[in-house]
């Protein structure tokens, strides 16, 4: 007499592709999300270069500008902070 544990080749080849689809799942969100990090690191830190540019350009123009150079280098430097600790990990995104 059978009992109720006692698996087939065909229930136990079923349990073994549905443990692979949720594996596959699994790892492409992993992989997912690693990439919209990734993404956004690359895009502070490219914002962070274009202020730091930007600051360089305003200095250079006029000395009139140095309040407005000032902000913009100083928002440089806050873009490249976060896009460091976005790199690493720490820190929350907004």
């Amino acid at each position: 007499m059978a009992t109720k544990t006692t698996r087939t080749k065909a229930d136990r080849t079923e349990a073994a592709k549905k443990a692979a689809a949720t594996r596959e799942r699994n790892q492409k969100r992993e992989n997912s999300q690693e990439a919209g990090r990734k993404g956004a690191t690359t895009r502070l830190g490219n914002e962070a270069v274009d202020g730091a540019k930007r600051a360089r350009k305003q200095v250079g123009t006029a000395s009139s500008n140095v309040g407005s150079a000032a902000k913009t280098a100083g928002g440089a430097a806050y873009k490249a902070g976060r896009a460091v600790a976005a790199r690493v990990g720490i820190g929350g995104s907004k």
